[in-house]
């Protein structure tokens, strides 16, 4: 069974251009396939910065953590991986070959598994590191130290890859973007193709009326659209394979969006078919042997929201 309520849609918003010492609660906490995105620029005298994955948000006494990433940047740069427990730090781990760099921006994913994290820095793997508490405990994340910080974002892993046989790829957060305007058209000069995925993480605006996504061969044939409705509260797909013939399903039993609220919508082209989620949350998979991904022109995007990032 899917999910049948709106809570369980809810997904954390990712925070622009914190003030650092900045320390957040982390919704529902660390959970198996969860992702954390910061990105950043190191400053150019920088000595060293750290994020914390804390098991509470107190100051006295200190709460344990479960992940302290710290990286280093003096003679020879490095990371330094730790646990806190009970007020003692347990044996470090270091990592040395730091791909930072002073002066450079930067973009770091940690990927939680069970008891676990991995760590890629500009889309690299990194590191791999073992907490010696339960990932479960952490429930806050602290980022301190000589960096500035774009976005901090909360994400979840694509829940149709089950063998993680790829590295998770986060692209950047933008806020503001004029290049993100809507109306906005996402162009697929080379058509799409059956495991192709477009991710689209955005805002729905205060007052949504609706907001739409399209995949287009021209402006004039839309072969699959995306629908949401606020006064109907629905949810919809549909096609149009012909002038003579048109399907439209309703695709989720609940409606999961609502005002200023963050969002991020997975669309995974099959043979035949296509499969939706919605932050990390899967919808269903619903046919179209109709549809030619190969035709697929552009991605068009209209209505009531602000996006953060579109990419295929």
């Amino acid at each position: 069974m899917g999910p049948t309520s709106p809570v369980d849609f809810i997904l954390q918003p990712p925070v622009f251009h914190p003030v650092l010492p900045y320390i957040t609660t982390i919704f529902g906490g660390l959970t198996h396939g969860k992702m954390v995105l910061v990105q950043g620029v190191v400053l150019a005298e920088a000595e060293r910065f750290q994020v914390d994955f804390q098991c509470g948000c107190s100051l006295m006494p200190r709460p344990d953590i479960a992940v302290h990433f710290n990286p280093r940047f003096r003679s020879r740069p490095h990371v330094i991986c730790n646990t806190l427990q009970n007020g003692r730090w347990l044996e470090e781990t270091k990592f040395p070959h730091l791909p930072l760099k002073r002066g450079e921006a930067f973009q770091l994913l940690f990927l939680f598994w069970q008891d676990e994290v991995q760590v890629s820095v500009n889309g690299q793997h990194f590191l791999q590191y073992r907490s010696r508490l339960p990932l479960a405990r952490v429930d806050t994340v602290g980022v301190f130290g000589d960096i500035m910080v774009k976005s901090l974002a909360f994400l979840r892993s694509n829940p149709f890859d089950a063998s993680q046989t790829e590295y998770p790829v986060a692209h950047p957060m933008q806020l503001n973007s004029s290049k993100l305007a809507v109306p906005y058209c996402h162009p697929l000069p080379h058509g799409l193709a059956s495991r192709d995925t477009i991710t689209v993480r955005g805002l729905v605006c205060p007052v949504p009326e609706g907001f739409s996504l399209s995949l287009r061969e021209d402006p004039s044939h839309v072969p699959l659209r995306l629908n949401t409705c606020f006064r109907t509260r629905a949810l919809t797909w549909s096609s149009f394979p012909d002038e003579a013939l048109s399907h439209a399903e309703k695709v989720a039993a609940c409606f999961p969006f609502h005002p200023q609220r963050f969002f991020e919508l997975l669309l995974v082209c099959e043979e035949g078919s296509f499969k939706l989620a919605l932050n990390g949350i899967p919808l269903g998979q619903f046919d179209t042997p109709w549809v030619s991904w190969d035709r697929i022109a552009e991605l068009w995007i209209e209505g009531d929201v602000t996006l953060y990032s579109v990419f295929s």
